[in-house]
C-alpha cells in the first residue's frame, strides 16, 4: 500500500503563487506515475498534471500550461506542483494520486491510478 498526503493550500490573492506538496509513504517503489487533480464545487475531478517515474514526462492540461509545473524528488518520494499567476478559477481541493504501472497515454484518466491523497484546498480571491 502507499499512503499519500498533500500540503501547501491556502488563500491566496489573484495573480499569487502556492506550491503543493504530496509525501508519499509506504511502498513507494511500486510508483510509477503520477499526477495532480482537483476538484471544484458542483463539478467534476479534472486532471491538472501528469508526470512520470523518472520526472522526464511531464503533461500539464492546457487550462493550467505555463502557469503551473509538476516535479518530483524521488530521493524524498515527494511530488510538487508550483502555481504562479493563479486565477479565481484555479479554487478547488487538489489532489495528488499515483498509479503503479500503466500506460502514459492514460495519464488523464482517474479511474487509472491507484492511490489517492485526501486533498487540500486551494482558494484563490480575486
Amino acid at each position: 500500500q502507499v499512503q499519500l498526503v498533500e500540503s501547501g493550500g491556502g488563500l491566496v490573492q489573484a495573480g499569487g503563487s502556492l506550491r503543493l506538496s504530496c509525501a508519499a509513504s509506504g511502498r513507494t517503489f511500486s510508483i510509477d506515475y503520477m499526477g495532480w487533480f482537483r476538484q471544484a464545487p458542483g463539478k467534476e475531478r479534472e486532471f491538472v498534471a501528469a508526470i512520470s517515474r523518472s520526472g522526464a514526462r511531464t503533461l500539464h492540461a492546457d487550462s493550467v500550461k505555463g502557469r503551473f509545473t509538476i516535479s518530483r524528488d524521488n530521493a524524498k518520494n515527494t511530488m510538487y506542483l508550483q502555481m504562479n499567476s493563479l486565477k479565481p478559477e484555479d479554487t478547488a481541493v487538489y489532489y495528488c494520486a499515483a498509479d503503479r504501472a500503466g500506460a502514459w497515454g492514460m495519464v488523464m484518466r482517474a479511474t487509472e491510478y491507484d492511490y489517492w491523497g485526501q486533498g487540500t484546498q486551494v482558494t484563490v480571491s480575486s
